[in-house]
């Protein structure tokens, strides 16, 4: 064997040798996608005005705040009902203005505002605006992620719906209770705690009655979780003392009648802050919030510091997944679905049978085509079909990609474009030898004559499968990157192994004017 022949056969065993390697056992090293496992599919959308609207509240007060600092004197703050990330300070003492602007140039680089009359209107700048969007899309991506994590599901999906936006798609192989996983990653998980005012009241108007029909300023209308408590209506401060994000940890636990309750600890700050909270207001109610509604309300009777306790009628479960949520983080903004669709095990499985079926058809009618029309010749395209199916299951196992069904197709569709290209350089291997060239004069006249044709009907293949790739969702994805990877690989076979074969035939044969084709 001449060195040349032998380094390609060293090369070519090296790689089919790594790829069996990768690839066996298929069971345990190809990893099936959802619609071939069955779980859940969904399209989440982030409701980013919600981020836009808590920066605001945020922002309201620390102004309050600081005005109170600087002995400003107002009479309300008012956020616009009809715009997010605007709010007016109203009926500023004229010898204050100066002194509010002056805070607003110094604190609020990021807002913009106006003077009219006695009020001066704060708007968030539309750079800001759109940046805490897209935190809040990123921020849930991490947070659903995290409590994906938590619950134990092997190989999620979880990505951004194209380059921006608010959509999130979210694919779960193998999920056994539905249900209870869109519950917990529906769930936004804003922990607040917030002083009592008033109440309880069985409904709205008759808690503010007393206030003429009107939510006092600087207070807010909050009901009670009818599963957790009776469900009556609460008057509680509109700014929340401590929130989900103080959070050290949180776990399942009981309460003193070994009743299912959720534990938490708090970071050393929100400690500080909850310390001198409780210990001002001993003898008042406070509620525990959870998602904008009350879980609890309990009279403060002592100075708390780093721990408590939340306790309703909750089932094991219940308490499970409220811990789960609270640990994996709150979620910057709500979430709505946008589509839902649950593959069942007995479908997957179903769609796997008929998915090896269409391909083992496939394949065997193609190597009979080949065998027949190319007699010898087109045994070597049938080795070189092997080898290409062989490295295509090695690389998906290496990079841990889930096999779709969609992604089947890929390959089957790979598969005919494999043969097509040994048809082609078949073809022009047969125009050589009609003219009288050589068998070896011909095989690389027809191998280079071929080879560009085989490249550009492939490269052009390769780019659409990326833009597939890159804007298609799970199942569309699943089938871009078989696509992709047996184009590269029937590239290799087509091109490098069948000409290997031709060149080892050639050697051996003592009359090489021979060639069946």
């Amino acid at each position: 064997m001449k060195k040349k022949l032998r380094w390609k056969v060293i090369l070519v065993l090296a790689v089919l040798g790594v790829s069996v390697y990768l690839a066996i056992p298929p069971k345990e090293k190809i990893h099936l996608g959802l619609d071939l496992r069955g779980g859940m599919h969904l399209v989440l959308q982030v409701m980013t005005d919600e981020s836009v609207r808590t920066e605001t509240d945020q922002q309201i007060s620390r102004l309050k705040q600081l005005l109170e600092e600087e002995d400003v004197t107002y009479g309300s703050i008012v956020k616009a009902e009809n715009m997010v990330g605007e709010f007016t300070v109203q009926e500023i003492a004229p010898e204050k203005q100066g002194k509010v602007r002056e805070i607003l140039d110094d604190e609020f680089k990021e807002w913009s505002y106006r003077i009219i009359g006695n009020n001066i209107n704060v708007t968030m700048n539309p750079n800001t605006a759109a940046y805490l969007r897209d935190q809040a899309v990123r921020q849930s991506l991490d947070t659903i992620g995290n409590r994906v994590d938590e619950l134990g599901l092997t190989e999620p999906t979880i990505q951004r719906q194209g380059l921006s936006g608010d959509r999130i798609i979210v694919e779960l192989p193998g999920v056994e209770d539905p249900e209870r996983v869109k519950e917990i990653l529906k769930t936004t998980a804003r922990l607040e705690f917030r002083l009592v005012k008033g109440g309880p009241a069985p409904d709205r108007e008759t808690l503010l009655q007393e206030y003429g029909g009107e939510v006092p300023a600087g207070m807010e209308v909050l009901r009670g979780d009818p599963k957790r408590t009776e469900g009556d209506y609460y008057l509680v401060s509109d700014i929340a003392e401590i929130v989900g994000k103080d959070l050290r940890n949180a776990y399942p636990s009981t309460d003193e009648w070994n009743n299912p309750a959720v534990s938490f600890t708090l970071n050393t700050e929100a400690s500080k802050r909850f310390a001198k909270l409780t210990e001002e207001n001993i003898g008042k109610p406070l509620s525990i919030v959870l998602d904008n509604k009350i879980q609890q309300v309990a009279t403060i009777e002592t100075r708390i510091a780093g721990s408590g306790i939340i306790h309703g009628r909750y089932t094991r479960e219940e308490a499970e997944d409220i811990a789960l949520v609270l640990k994996a983080g709150a979620l910057p903004a709500s979430i709505k679905f946008l589509e839902d669709r649950t593959i069942g095990p007995s479908l997957g499985a179903d769609s796997i049978r008929k998915g090896l079926r269409s391909f083992v058809l496939a394949l065997i009618l193609i190597m009979i085509f080949m065998l027949l029309y190319y007699r010898m010749s087109g045994l070597n395209a049938v080795i070189a079909l092997a080898f290409n199916i062989i490295i295509i299951g090695g690389v998906l196992a290496y990079l841990k990609a889930n096999l779709t069904l969609p992604g089947m197709a890929g390959i089957i569709l790979t598969v005919g474009m494999a043969v097509d290209a040994n048809v082609l350089v078949f073809e022009r291997i047969r125009e050589e030898l009609s003219q009288g060239k050589s068998v070896i004069s011909s095989i690389a006249s027809g191998f280079s004559r071929a080879f560009r044709t085989i490249l550009d009907a492939n490269i052009t293949t390769i780019i659409a499968a990326i833009f597939l790739f890159q804007f298609g969702t799970g199942p569309i994805k699943g089938f871009a990157v078989t696509l992709i990877i047996g184009i590269t690989a029937s590239m290799f076979t087509a091109v490098f192994v069948s000409r290997l074969i031709f060149d080892l035939t050639t050697t051996r044969k003592k009359n090489k004017k021979d060639l069946s084709i």
